[in-house]
């Protein structure tokens, strides 16, 4: 038997590393999936290779009707909402603050900041119905970054916002404690995923010497793998961790250590 066996779990960003990731251990787990992201194709793709009932719907989080439509979706088609996942996100240019331009800035705080408000605002009023009728609500996981615990030089925007998601979390996981909806924040370092491995082809570097320097800060020097977040975040979400609420949890390699 699965930890998540019969229940509903909603993944955006659902197409990229982590968010397969999650996809495909919330499906190992017996989960019914409810998953977005906005490369259509892609998720459809996805969709395909998972052994689990898999709704499906594009969009982007910027756009707070799709977090509205997607609590929808997995109350019509599997009749509730058992655990959130909000991954979709993006990075910014890895320049110093003056450099950023303002365009970028704004589209970095939509995606990465007001994507997850508009996701919780839509997700929570769910799981507190769900709790005041049946004792059950849910869990929500934000994935939040390293960059939203300490200063990110370079990456300034980007981190902002992800503090900003970790201000949500723990807000939110106040307000809701006493209402079955349990709301935490995963925060990793760099992660072997398309972002990491795009900044190695643009570094112009050999690949171990370009991991060497995106890792040259974390006690491990090595990037995580996937499933070692993928693992978080079921942990995070598991019904058995019914305790931990309004936690930021670092997976970072001890960067936080030093």
């Amino acid at each position: 038997m699965g930890r998540f066996d019969g229940a509903t779990v909603l993944i955006t960003g659902a197409a990229g590393g982590l968010g397969q990731g999650a996809a495909k251990g919330f499906a190992t787990e017996g989960a019914r999936l409810v998953l977005s992201d906005i490369d259509d194709k892609a998720l459809a793709d996805l969709a395909a290779t998972l052994p689990t009932e898999t709704a499906i719907l594009a969009g982007n989080v910027a756009d707070e009707k799709l977090s509205e439509d997607l609590v929808r979706l997995a109350v019509e088609r599997f009749g509730r909402l058992d655990v959130a996942v909000n991954n979709a996100g993006i990075v910014q240019s890895f320049v110093r603050l003056p450099q950023v331009p303002s365009d970028e800035a704004r589209r970095v705080l939509e995606i990465d900041l007001l994507g997850v408000f508009y996701a919780m605002k839509h997700q929570i009023p769910q799981m507190e119905r769900q709790f005041k009728a049946t004792a059950r609500g849910g869990a929500i996981v934000n994935i939040a970054s390293v960059a939203g615990l300490v200063g990110a030089p370079k990456l300034s925007v980007y981190a902002a916002a992800k503090h900003g998601v970790v201000g949500l979390t723990k807000s939110a996981a106040a307000e809701y404690a006493t209402k079955g909806v349990r709301i935490n924040a995963i925060c990793p370092a760099h992660t072997r995923t398309a972002m990491v491995d795009s900044f190695v082809r643009a570094s112009a570097m050999q690949e171990a010497e370009a991991l060497a320097e995106l890792t040259r800060g974390v006690p491990m020097k090595r990037v995580a793998e996937v499933d070692e977040v993928t693992a978080a975040i079921l942990f995070a979400a598991d019904p058995a961790n019914s305790f931990m609420t309004g936690h930021a949890l670092a997976i970072d390699g001890g960067v936080g250590a030093i």
